[in-house]
């Protein structure tokens, strides 16, 4: 009998033992929550996107300071601060790669983002997929990069089907419809990726469509414009850089080519373009994602925030840039681990509403969210389509060169 009580006694004390210990088994698996959150930024501060990597760059700085001067992220019923890392890749996809490498070796980020520009952004996805980091970009809009079964790649942000409708059902939508649109092509993948749309969404509505290309960097657009001129194309539309944008507005006016409305997608989106090219800029139409003037929470605030800090209005990339740290927050306080594949898992769940309007996450990584015009009235940024969440009116057709 003694015995037995002995042998109870030990078989209690074992399980009581072994109870503890499998506690604290796992409590040290458990994967403790980092001190700081580290996002690895690689943005064209130098070269020929600069002026579109500067309004990335002050979305980012925007966010994470709101964010740390609320405690930072939350994470477990724990505030973790954000830290931000920005290297610059001076607009070359090959220094892009670079720096991104270095950000994983020396930094060991929690998350990527991008900069500005498709081709950049096409050189940065490949080595998040390589590193397994999660990868955040906007100002970008060639959805190909979303085909090659990249995991780790979102982008909040329209996409080439998306602008290629918005903008014909815009037109189309105008009461003066056009006839006939002409693109100026840009000879790249994003170049050949709106050609394809623009053609489908044109025929689509009943407008016909044309196009003229171009080498990126070119110094004479005369012969694309003299085309535009013989054929009376009514609208211009286009994608380029910001330095070629100016040149190929200068050049219209210079030949006297008055088109009723210009889309200078990428090269208008700062307010650079202004300054370049004063009232020949106005009526320039754009779509880069957001405005300064939607109605969308949170806007009002990020705009006075960007005024405070940089003493000039917000440019239209900004909004998009910001709302990535807002997808980021958000992910992280829903994330079960910090992990990048945790962390990953956590940004393509994502249901929620930034600056810029609702956004979630198709399969591909490719965001649904709202597809904003913003055209140049009297030297400013306005927001003028979809009307339901726009400040003013399409300015239509635009008043020729020689009357302004």
């Amino acid at each position: 009998m003694n015995n037995l009580k002995l042998t109870r006694r030990l078989l209690l004390k074992a399980g009581a033992l072994t109870g503890i210990g499998a506690a604290l088994a796992a409590c040290s698996s458990a994967p403790a929550a980092p001190d700081k959150i580290k996002i690895g930024a690689v943005i064209p501060l130098t070269g020929r996107f600069a002026a579109g990597g500067e309004q990335v760059k002050a979305g980012y700085e925007l966010v994470v300071e709101a964010v740390n001067k609320a405690g930072g992220a939350e994470f477990q019923g724990k505030k973790i601060p954000l830290e931000l890392i920005i290297l610059d890749d001076e607009s070359d996809p090959a220094k892009t790669v670079q720096k991104f490498e270095q950000l994983n070796s020396s930094n060991q980020v929690h998350v990527y983002f991008g900069g500005f520009g498709s081709d950049l952004h096409s050189a940065a996805a490949a080595i998040a997929e390589k590193n397994k980091i999660p990868y955040m970009g906007v100002a970008f809009a060639l959805k190909s990069i979303h085909e090659k079964g990249f995991k780790y790649l979102f982008s909040p942000f329209p996409k080439s089907p998306q602008i290629a409708a918005t903008s014909i059902e815009m037109l189309a939508a105008l009461p003066n419809k056009p006839a006939k649109v002409i693109g100026f092509i840009e000879k790249s993948d994003w170049g050949v990726e709106m050609d394809k749309a623009w053609a489908v969404e044109a025929q689509k509505r009943g407008i016909q469509y044309v196009k003229e290309e171009y080498a990126p960097g070119a110094k004479d657009f005369a012969p694309m414009i003299l085309k535009a001129k013989e054929v009376a194309a009514d609208v211009v539309v286009g994608i380029p850089s910001p330095p070629d944008g100016i040149a190929i507005t200068k050049q219209m006016k210079e030949l006297d080519f008055n088109p009723k409305a210009s889309f200078m997608i990428r090269s208008s989106d700062n307010l650079s373009w202004i300054t370049a090219l004063g009232k020949d800029g106005d009526f320039t139409l754009t779509m880069p994602g957001w405005a300064t003037d939607v109605k969308f929470p949170g806007t009002a605030e990020l705009s006075a925030a960007h005024q405070a800090k940089y003493g000039k209005p917000a440019a239209a990339v900004t909004g998009p840039a910001y709302a990535m740290g807002q997808i980021l927050v958000d992910a992280v306080k829903r994330a079960k681990t910090l992990d990048r594949d945790g962390l990953r898992d956590a940004i393509a769940a994502t249901n929620m509403t930034t600056v810029t309007g609702p956004v979630k996450f198709a399969a591909d990584g490719v965001g649904e969210v709202p597809t904003v015009v913003i055209q140049y009235q009297n030297g400013k940024q306005v927001s003028v389509w979809p009307e339901k969440d726009a400040a003013a009116k399409v300015s239509y057709p635009a008043t020729p060169w020689k009357q302004r």
